[in-house]
């Protein structure tokens, strides 16, 4: 399994806007990473900066998102729908999609059935519940 650390994520991010920005040759990551840097100008900012981007601390208090959480999070929902997995992904995110006119937020309310996947993973000391974060995506898609 690939874990980049948090500086690593944050080089990635920052070096994909440089490129993107520059109309330089992108990956096919660092392409689906700048199809996201690019629904969200209000971080451009803070990644054009990649210095301050690797000094930066994220704090619930400060009230705002973290850039780079947030775009790995639409990476991590893009590569699983497009693989499928957990298995009926795929179709409870274009139901989702569907019913709100927009992958983008299909893709905001599927994050936050991730963050409370991985939240309450971390605080049981269980492995993820692949079930519970589907039924939860599922449910958005169709209440």
């Amino acid at each position: 399994m690939f874990a980049p650390s948090q500086l690593e994520v944050r080089r990635f991010f920052c070096a994909t806007y440089r490129k993107w920005r520059d109309g330089a040759p992108l990956i096919p990551m660092e392409a689906i990473a700048a199809d996201w840097i690019a629904e969200h100008p209000e971080y451009h900012a803070e990644l054009a900066d990649e210095a301050g981007a690797l000094e930066k601390v994220y704090t619930v208090e400060e009230g705002r998102t973290n850039p780079f959480l947030h775009l790995s999070m639409h990476l991590t929902i893009t590569e699983q729908h497009a693989i499928d997995q957990p298995s009926g992904i795929r179709q409870a995110v274009d139901l989702l999609a569907a019913k709100r006119n927009s992958r983008h937020e299909a893709h905001h309310a599927a994050m936050e059935a991730l963050g409370e996947m991985i939240w309450a993973s971390q605080r049981s000391g269980l492995p993820p519940d692949g079930h519970a974060y589907l039924d939860a995506v599922r449910k958005k898609a169709t209440s």
